[in-house]
């Protein structure tokens, strides 16, 4: 049987709430965008345009690796984040709407057409840096991340998306290597769920996405116990900081921070109501008198 848009869309929908996964609708439509090169437009105005038997297999396998949990950002291989398109693979974690909250944070903070220095540590598909970026025309960036994969993904991200020639990518350990560089500007989404908390995570985060960017250690602030320092050292005086969060973090991360000798720290929420982003600045230096 030759399925048409709108029976391929109703098809995948009910296969994918069979198993149970949530948000059914959305996940099905950008599958049949993708397997039949269509837009949701398409859908909407010419719904009884049919599959070519080529589009509908390829609507199946993306159908059964959903269904099978895969995440719909590694099956199409792209995430839409803030205003960019990105390319994902299980190499970095997928981007999420609650990360936008840093750009909410850190935008105001940096008119446009002024140029400052970003440093992004665990810059993964280059999500939050490239962001930045796109609205900051004068801004120029250094990303920093340990998996040399990761860096792969976000160098692929930052050419596509004509940005290459103001953003830097290194392989490091959070800020060794960086010397004495400072920057006007840090940012972070560093892995910050507790070891043990990960195996009950769902299966399309605790199975897909790479360990080394969601294990946060013991109690999930390792790594904000070194970061917090550092960040602190690669900021030029009155620079500005935003580190993502878990929902439960906020009074262990401000202290962290403030214990690192940062002012003005304050915790921003997402969308949903939670804690998300910390950030505060360096103390600028004082001004004679």
């Amino acid at each position: 049987m030759t399925l048409t848009l709108l029976q391929a869309w109703q098809t995948a929908k009910k296969r994918l709430e069979a198993v149970g996964l949530t948000g059914p609708v959305i996940d099905a439509r950008l599958l049949v965008e993708a397997a039949a090169d269509a837009t949701r437009t398409d859908i909407v105005t010419d719904p009884h345009r049919p599959l070519t038997p080529e589009q509908a297999a390829t609507l199946d396998d993306y159908v059964r690796r959903r269904e099978h949990r895969e995440p719909v950002s590694h099956i199409l291989g792209r995430k839409g984040f803030w205003k960019i398109m990105l390319q994902v693979t299980p190499d970095v974690l997928t981007p999420r709407p609650d990360t936008e909250s840093i750009l909410d944070v850190v935008l105001p903070a940096f008119p446009e057409g002024q140029a400052f220095s970003i440093l992004d540590l665990g810059v993964g598909s280059g999500a939050i840096l490239l962001a930045i970026l796109a609205e900051r025309p004068a801004a120029r960036g250094l990303g920093v991340d340990v998996s040399e994969e990761a860096l792969a993904v976000a160098r692929d991200n930052a050419a596509h998306l004509g940005l290459a020639s103001r953003v830097a990518l290194l392989r490091g350990d959070w800020t060794q290597g960086l010397g004495d560089d400072t920057f006007d500007l840090v940012v972070s989404n560093p892995p910050y769920i507790a070891s043990a908390v990960i195996e009950t995570l769902e299966p399309e985060v605790r199975d897909h996405e790479p360990r080394i960017a969601l294990d946060g250690g013991a109690d999930g602030l390792d790594h904000y116990r070194v970061l917090a320092p550092q960040i602190l050292r690669v900021l030029k005086p009155g620079g500005r900081f935003a580190v993502e969060i878990g929902y439960d973090q906020k009074d262990a991360v401000e202290a962290l921070f403030r214990e690192a000798g940062a002012t003005q720290v304050a915790t921003t929420r997402d969308l949903g109501d939670r804690d998300r982003v910390v950030a505060g600045a360096k103390k600028p230096l004082e001004t004679p008198a």
